[in-house]
């Protein structure tokens, strides 16, 4: 008789039933009186098949907010891809003969601020024609030789330029003497070879002994509050925290961070969406001038 009551078909149609009062009231099922029974039940019941379409796990609040927070971050991701994809295309269609005249004065206004005169150590971006970025060749040229005036050799730079290491944002900025210690990378930009002419690994600004007063930064886009949005590698941010980090941890002035920007590379304030990785900028030098941003920029404005 048992054997009838319990036939397959039967337990399938009761486990259904179990499923249905199971998903719309919260209960403890004891253990039934006949374990075999039960667990024959109790697989049809767990089973994939027969969980109703809306079924979800129940999840804790930490794991529901780290789902929006991922959801809030891949927004932004995407609305940074949106942006850069303007951006490039903005700096494309720009006058090449616009694009000289802004280069030079940029660059002229950095060669003539008294901040720029008075820094001893620097890092500076080694500029990309084919990324349209600003040039600073003049600027790293006068940063390199050794100017003569009035009999009296000014006191040299010390400068560090930037070498990608890997795709893991992982970047390093080694100090080098002249654009000869530059090498041209698989994606044909120039970057210091690791060691110089005599076999000796070229010091790391992060191993240095002394701290640099101030960092020359490229971006594709910026605004007069500080943000910058970089080409999505997150190369200058990582390195950016790190050594401000250092910097704490050895007591040092934090460099100034000051960015070189076309005029349609700067947007108005809102429009670049920032995460919590994202390094703020303390200044900007464009074509029309020199735009302080935090205090520190403020107070040494001219």
């Amino acid at each position: 008789m048992l054997r009838k009551v319990w036939s397959h078909g039967l337990v399938v149609q009761r486990a259904r039933e179990l499923v249905a009062v199971i998903m719309t009231h919260q209960c403890t099922i004891a253990t039934p009186a006949f374990p075999r029974a039960f667990s024959c039940i109790r697989s049809v019941i767990l089973s994939p098949q027969l969980r109703p379409s809306s079924y979800a796990p129940p999840r804790s609040a930490a794991t529901a907010n780290m789902t929006t927070q991922d959801h809030h971050l891949e927004a932004i991701f995407t609305q940074k891809r949106l942006l850069r994809s303007k951006i490039k295309k903005d700096l494309r269609s720009m006058d090449p003969a616009l694009r000289s005249h802004e280069d030079d004065a940029i660059q002229n206004l950095i060669l003539e601020a008294p901040w720029f005169k008075s820094c001893k150590r620097l890092c500076a971006y080694i500029s990309c024609s084919a990324l349209r970025e600003v040039d600073t060749s003049k600027v790293l040229q006068d940063v390199l030789q050794n100017a003569i005036k009035d009999g009296e050799t000014q006191t040299t730079k010390k400068l560090y330029v930037p070498r990608v290491e890997d795709k893991n944002s992982h970047m390093r900025m080694l100090n080098i003497s002249s654009m000869d210690d530059l090498i041209a990378n698989s994606m044909n930009i120039l970057e210091p070879a690791p060691v110089d002419a005599n076999g000796n690994d070229r010091e790391d600004v992060m191993l240095a002994n002394e701290p640099v007063d101030l960092l020359l930064l490229p971006g594709l886009a910026f605004d007069k509050t500080g943000r910058r949005m970089g080409r999505g590698g997150g190369y200058y941010d990582t390195f950016l925290s790190k050594y401000q980090e250092l910097a704490r941890l050895r007591n040092w002035k934090q460099p100034l961070l000051i960015a070189l920007s076309y005029s349609a590379q700067i947007l108005e304030e809102g429009m670049i969406p920032v995460t919590p990785s994202d390094i703020f900028i303390d200044a900007l030098v464009s074509p029309s001038g020199f735009i302080p941003i935090s205090p520190v920029a403020q107070q040494i404005c001219p």
